[in-house]
């Protein structure tokens, strides 16, 4: 590990000021993917900037809408409950990650600026355009069964690994920053650069902007919601598919629906073509079918990935027929 300095910040102002002054300084949260990736070479940074004694740890109500602080700890975030009350979906998200030790330890803004779990990526030694620009993507031809199918790009096919993200995408939150031009907000779907031929540029935000916290809208009336998430050991381990999704059903039709897709992007995927198509039409399993099979008709599996078409396309009518009561 390389050395570096460290600075405990004192306000969000002076965090800002440090990592905003210098390309190789990084914030430390709960540090639970930081820390991992500096042990293995991938982060080399030459300053960390401790924020976890700032205030922002706590959860508020701002209007009929819940502000999340970014160092909100995931254990306490999903067992808030407010959050448990009215976004269902975004607490399962949380106890589906990690393990009970990891939830205690990482925070809410951490979570969504974690980097890819590729081994590409997280191996030091091996060519990746997310970690040296232009050294291609062995992925493509290599190990790349969880990796990605959608919005992918012939320099990197892998996904982003929260479960936080995936429901804060269905449930329209916004997230919080503060830059050197002052605190603003941004829609997390907007959060996340397209993965285009700069996969290392993953963020919309310019350089060392902190992420302060998160703000959830309120849901419409009636709204049912849900996170369900497929991995290959029950315990610990990252999404193979995972699905995010609000529905609100009024004499049998759908009034409002909201989905995201997990572990299939390099990003949270909100799945507008699948919304655009129940929008307004029957709650029923075949009309739910229909919407994902058209949300993944871009997909553009890999040679051993193909599963997750189908997969993910099972799990979205599952996880709506049981918000519509079909199940």
């Amino acid at each position: 590990m390389r050395e570096f300095a460290y600075a405990r910040a004192r306000s969000v102002d002076a965090a800002v000021a440090l990592v905003a002054d210098n390309p190789e300084a990084r914030y430390l949260g709960g540090g639970t993917n930081l820390v991992d990736l500096m042990e293995l070479g991938v982060e080399r940074p030459e300053l960390l900037v401790d924020v976890t004694g700032l205030p922002l740890d706590d959860v508020t109500e701002d209007g009929a809408a819940l502000r999340v602080g970014a160092l909100v700890r995931n254990s306490d975030l999903a067992a808030h409950p407010l959050v448990r009350e009215r976004y269902p979906v975004l607490s399962q998200a949380l106890l589906a990650g990690a393990s009970g030790q990891l939830r205690n330890a990482a925070t809410t803004g951490g979570n969504l600026v974690q980097r890819t779990r590729c081994v590409y990526f997280t191996d030091a030694t091996k060519p990746c355009n997310k970690r040296m620009p232009g050294s291609g993507c062995p992925a493509i031809e290599g190990e790349h069964h969880n990796l990605a199918i959608l919005g992918a790009s012939d320099h990197c096919v892998a996904t982003h690994p929260s479960d936080l993200a995936v429901a804060l995408a269905a449930l329209d939150a916004r997230v919080d920053l503060q830059d050197l031009a002052g605190p603003h907000e941004i829609p997390l779907v907007d959060f996340y650069r397209p993965v285009g031929d700069r996969p290392d540029l993953e963020l919309t935000v310019q350089d060392g902007a902190l992420v302060t916290g998160v703000a959830l809208p309120p849901l419409p009336a009636g709204a049912r919601s849900a996170y369900r998430k497929v991995r290959e050991r029950a315990s610990y381990a990252f999404a193979i598919a995972s699905v995010a999704a609000v529905l609100v059903v009024e004499d049998g039709l759908v009034s409002d629906v909201r989905i995201g897709l997990g572990a299939v992007a390099s990003h949270p995927w909100r799945a507008r073509v699948a919304e655009r198509a129940l929008l307004g039409g029957p709650a029923t399993e075949a009309a739910f079918e229909a919407a994902a099979e058209a949300e993944l008709d871009s997909a553009t599996p890999l040679r051993d990935n193909a599963y997750k078409v189908p997969l993910v396309r099972d799990l979205v009518v599952a996880v709506l027929a049981g918000l519509a009561g079909e199940r």
